[in-house]
């Protein structure tokens, strides 16, 4: 739902505060489902501020965190930020700025900010260390206008920590809360930004994935989560997991707001050599051109029943076998009962998990050297750290054996080289031989018996290949799930067409029930 479409039966509440709060008069109108173009025209209009939108933004965070826990902190240049975004668009043509130019942005806390905010991925041990300057994406989204609110929440460390831990916790930030059904999962690491987008907490958010931890959150939080082909988006002071797998992408709460984050957050950055190579797949003219609404139509999307859609549920497979219907009904050539050859042998595998953990401690010791200032300079240190500060990280409860695990690796040796190798074979055997054999655009996922969680994204993971999730229906007492659309590298326009087909076919997502 559009912005305006609020206005005719929302109560206007004026709210006085005080000077000292750095907030002047303004008018109190709901952002629920406030989507980027509503606010463009709300400002093209004059009937809003970005000041004004931060003031809301932050009341509702302040209002809604302490139960969500979805932000960890906000940003105390934010209102400075939007008053100068309020500045330009007075001065400036509206064709020159950008369409997330006064747009609040929320960046998952291991993506760097060079300002106030501090980058902990979640942890106490990087509590006070400054980063030698803002990652990729952020630069990205500061040229673009963007205003930084704050950081998001997330599973520490991006779950690399331990397997112990439940998802959304974090020492800084507490245990992240699915604003649809407190009992259900927010899932996987990027749960803040999910949880902070789906409870319009914020207009946009960025996360990260390495595998799933974009397209779970979002799925379970009934948003949109697109994970980008590795590469296509900056990683680049980004606190590590995996160099090979590790992505960077929207979270919105429409298609179309996920475009345009894409837009603005793609490109070279000479601090990532992979966006060199992957810059050849961006579009010219940007992702924003293929949200049509007959996205549909045409599409080769086929469906992989086994293990994908192999529900224990039976309202989860009739919801399903509706949106088939749906896709067939807008046009798309639905190729059913496909079969990936080596998918039983690809979930079964250690490989990814073999050489992630010795990626992840080569990648992180790289990334705490580069630090200006920091408590730890190396994944021992973070052990030590955690261990002589067990309480406040919990370590009794939670552990930290992927740590361990991580800090016993030495380089890319035999066990690693081997894993590589047999990742690179499973993936040209199994998903591209599949996609290319029958000529899909995309792969339609599901959840399968691993719902709530899913299996989709390790296809899409070890192969570096992007996915978007979008809502799909609500099981159980409200609790959200989404279906997933996986393409090769760089098939993020026809992934984009056929998500915003769907989701307008659809329009599945509904608000959380937090006012």
């Amino acid at each position: 739902m559009s912005l305006f479409s609020f206005f005719s039966f929302l109560p206007i509440i004026l709210l006085s505060t005080a000077c000292s709060d750095k907030i002047d008069r303004f008018t109190r109108i709901s952002l629920v489902e406030a989507s980027i173009d509503g606010l463009r025209l709300a400002f093209k209009q004059n009937k809003l501020t970005s000041r004004e939108v931060v003031a809301i933004y932050l009341e509702r965070i302040q209002r809604l965190n302490p139960i969500l826990k979805g932000v960890i902190e906000v940003n105390p240049d934010a209102f400075e930020l939007a008053e100068k975004a309020d500045h330009e668009r007075r001065i400036k043509a509206p064709i020159s700025l950008s369409k997330l130019h006064g747009i609040p942005v929320l960046v998952k806390d291991n993506i760097a900010t060079k300002d106030k905010l501090n980058t902990t991925a979640g942890s106490f041990a990087l509590l006070g260390s400054v980063v030698p300057r803002d990652a990729g994406v952020v630069t990205k989204l500061r040229e673009a206008g963007a205003i930084i609110l704050g950081k998001a929440s997330l599973s520490e460390w991006s779950f690399a920590r331990s397997d112990g831990a439940p998802a959304g916790w974090s020492a800084r930030g507490g245990q992240g809360v699915n604003p649809y059904n407190s009992k259900a999962t927010p899932c996987s690491s990027s749960s803040g930004p999910a949880i902070s987008t789906a409870a319009n907490l914020v207009t946009v958010t960025l996360g990260t994935e390495t595998d799933g931890s974009i397209l779970c959150p979002s799925s379970l939080n009934s948003v949109v989560g697109i994970k980008p082909t590795v590469g296509l988006t900056s990683r680049s002071g980004v606190v590590p997991f995996s160099r090979r797998q590790d992505s960077v992408g929207p979270i919105c709460r429409t298609v179309s707001d996920a475009a345009y984050v894409l837009d603005a957050i793609v490109g070279i950055d000479k601090y990532d050599t992979a966006t060199i190579e992957a810059s050849k797949y961006i579009p010219r003219g940007g992702y924003a051109q293929f949200l049509k609404r007959d996205g549909l139509k045409g599409k080769r999307i086929g469906i992989v029943r086994h293990p994908y859609f192999e529900f224990n549920f039976t309202v989860l497979n009739q919801t399903f076998e509706q949106h088939f219907q749906t896709l067939r009904q807008e046009g798309a050539v639905v190729i059913d009962h496909l079969k990936i050859p080596n998918i039983d042998e690809i979930m079964a595998a250690q490989s990814e998990k073999t050489a992630t953990v010795a990626e992840f401690k080569m990648a992180l010791n790289a990334y705490l050297l580069e630090l200006e200032t920091s408590p730890v300079r190396s994944l021992a240190d973070v052990i030590d750290f955690n261990n002589k500060n067990a309480e406040l990280e919990k370590v009794k409860e939670y552990g930290q054996g992927r740590f361990i695990a991580a800090e016993a690796t030495n380089g890319i040796g035999k066990a690693e080289k081997e894993a590589l190798a047999n990742m690179v074979r499973e993936t040209k055997c199994g998903f591209v031989k599949l996609m290319t054999e029958y000529k899909l655009d995309a792969l339609v996922g599901g959840s399968g018996s691993a719902f709530p969680y899913t299996y989709f994204s390790q296809i899409l993971a070890i192969g570096s290949f992007p996915g978007i999730s979008v809502p799909a229906g609500y099981f159980d007492e409200d609790v959200p799930f989404g279906i997933f659309f996986g393409g090769l590298k760089g098939s993020e326009p026809t992934l984009i067409q056929i998500a915003y087909g769907f989701e307008q076919a659809t329009k599945v997502r509904k608000p959380p029930p937090f006012k």
